[in-house]
């Protein structure tokens, strides 16, 4: 009888912000979605959930029905260990060493493997002496499973490629939505390339190509305006050609510290290497095509609230979703954005606000006092104090709940401003992050929203309008554009005129 195959499967994802004061740990991982083993199987089955509560069906369990529909009964899937925490600050060297050495124990325990799945992000950042994790973890996994073992990667397409992330890898695939709505899809396209790879069916043959472009695109949203015909024509020449097994563009997250930081395009192919070089060039040129068309404008904090002043009949048929675009916690943000909440207090009385800040110290002063008590006290300034400083509030206590993943949470009425105060960065993306709070969006004039694209999806039934605002914070472009230093000049900080130079060296091709 020939013996199954067998492939292992994991991940170690998070998208960091490397302007963050607070280092990211173990902690954070466990919070959210750690587990190895028989866990993580029954996990990413047919009835179980990757980030119960958040997300049921993610990359492993797309890879798992890949095995199932693709593998004709000759694979067997092995769970490794998977790791994943909310977009926040840096690694730790522990930390890293920590998610290092349990992926590489799970993957010596598995025994021998015929392929390895990995869910990576492509935007994970350490401190000063890690500052590519991912490159290490690749590499380690390498030497592990040595050099005729294939290793296919999902990553998020705001990743980063570079050399180190792309040469240790049989395959790659990312997310092709922003909102990212397929990440299960992404790991059933990822892992059937390399359950096809694992039965001998394809040979796949690749190609990259990395931009000096930080910001382009418009709105960045797959579906809508400028980048809705590129993502088209990816999927036709996926569709066109039996060759072209997966074609993937990566916008780049830009708060990220790396010198050789921009958007990217990675293209897989069945036996076909100067395809896939076309098809590189081809998206690259598309790409580069858009690098002028901006993000959209983002209000001061008195212009944004009289937008929503004036947004009578939004308000009227639901809520205002505020984008606080400099404290974005989808992006790495702290959550404790005291800004926003300021102007709002000063400048909004006539608005019925819900607003989300992050103060443990808070929240541990509130915790034991009962409901309906009249609080006084200083919120924010902890983590920050120079961007975020602390803001006197007083109201009434009405509500305290435990979240789990995030931390204990209160709701202070302020008034004209319903205050959620929690231990850990907030991430309001649903309408239920409020609801358990004990408030309804519904009822709301305006809701804060500490995401750039997420929260369209979910708020579809209460959003009628949506005002970015900016203040000051960790997730201000201006803050790539100004302090980071880059190994070439990037759009839109400095003339570029030709993308090749740049994408030359960075891919090792030249040498500076």
């Amino acid at each position: 009888m020939t013996r199954k195959l067998r492939i292992g499967y994991g991940r170690i994802c998070q998208e960091t912000n490397a302007f963050s004061p607070v280092t990211s740990e173990l902690e954070d991982f466990r919070r959210l979605h750690l587990m190895e083993g028989a866990e993580l199987e029954a996990a990413t089955s047919r009835r179980g959930s990757e980030v119960p509560d958040m997300i049921r069906n993610a990359e492993l369990s797309g890879f798992r029905r890949a095995v199932r529909k693709l593998g004709q009964g000759r694979i067997e899937a092995v769970p490794l260990f998977s790791a994943w925490a909310v977009p926040a600050g840096p690694l730790s060297v522990a930390c890293f060493e920590q998610l290092r050495d349990r992926l590489l124990a799970s993957l010596r325990a598995a025994g021998p493997l015929d392929g390895v799945f990995l869910a990576l992000h492509g935007a994970l950042r350490g401190v000063a002496e890690i500052p590519e994790p991912e490159e290490l973890l690749l590499a380690a996994v390498r030497e592990v499973v040595g050099d005729e073992i294939p290793i296919t990667v999902s990553m998020d397409l705001h990743g980063l490629l570079t050399p180190g992330k792309v040469e240790p890898l049989t395959s790659l695939a990312a997310y092709k939505t922003n909102p990212h709505r397929d990440l299960a899809q992404t790991g059933f396209r990822a892992g059937g390339i390399l359950v096809r790879t694992a039965l001998g069916q394809i040979r796949p043959t690749r190609a990259w190509r990395s931009l000096p472009m930080l910001l382009g695109g418009g709105l960045t949203i797959d579906f809508l305006g400028t980048m809705r015909p590129i993502f088209r024509r990816m999927r036709r020449m996926e569709r066109e050609d039996p060759r072209v097994l997966d074609v993937s563009l990566f916008m780049c997250h830009v708060f990220n510290d790396s010198a050789d930081l921009g958007w990217s395009v990675h293209v897989t192919t069945d036996g076909a290497p100067e395809l896939a070089e076309r098809i590189a060039d081809e998206v690259a040129e598309m790409v580069w095509a858009v690098r002028n068309e901006p993000p959209p404008a983002f209000l001061p904090a008195e212009a944004g609230i009289e937008a929503v002043r004036k947004a009578r009949l939004a308000r009227r048929l639901g809520t205002v979703c505020v984008t606080d675009t400099s404290d974005v916690v989808g992006a790495g943000g702290t959550g404790e954005n005291t800004r926003l909440l300021a102007a709002l207090l000063e400048h909004a009385r006539d608005l019925k606000s819900y607003v989300p800040v992050r103060d443990a110290v808070a929240v541990d002063q509130l915790w034991e006092q009962p409901l309906g008590s009249q609080v006084a006290l200083e919120v924010g300034g902890r983590l920050d104090p120079v961007l975020c400083p602390a803001v006197a509030v007083s109201g009434t206590l009405r509500a305290k709940k435990d979240t789990g993943a995030f931390g204990r949470a209160v709701t202070l009425d302020l008034g004209h401003v319903q205050l959620i105060l929690s231990e850990q960065a907030p991430l309001p993306i649903k309408p239920r992050f409020y609801r358990e709070m004990g408030l309804e969006p519904w009822r709301a004039d305006l809701v804060v929203v500490k995401n750039f694209f997420h929260y369209r999806l979910y708020y579809m039934g209460v959003h009628r309008k949506t005002v970015p605002i900016q203040t000051r914070g960790i997730t201000d472009f201006e803050m790539v554009l100004e302090q980071q230093e880059f190994n070439d000049p990037v759009h839109p900080r400095d003339p570029v005129s030709d993308w090749r130079p740049a994408d030359a060296r960075r891919r090792g091709l030249v040498h500076s």
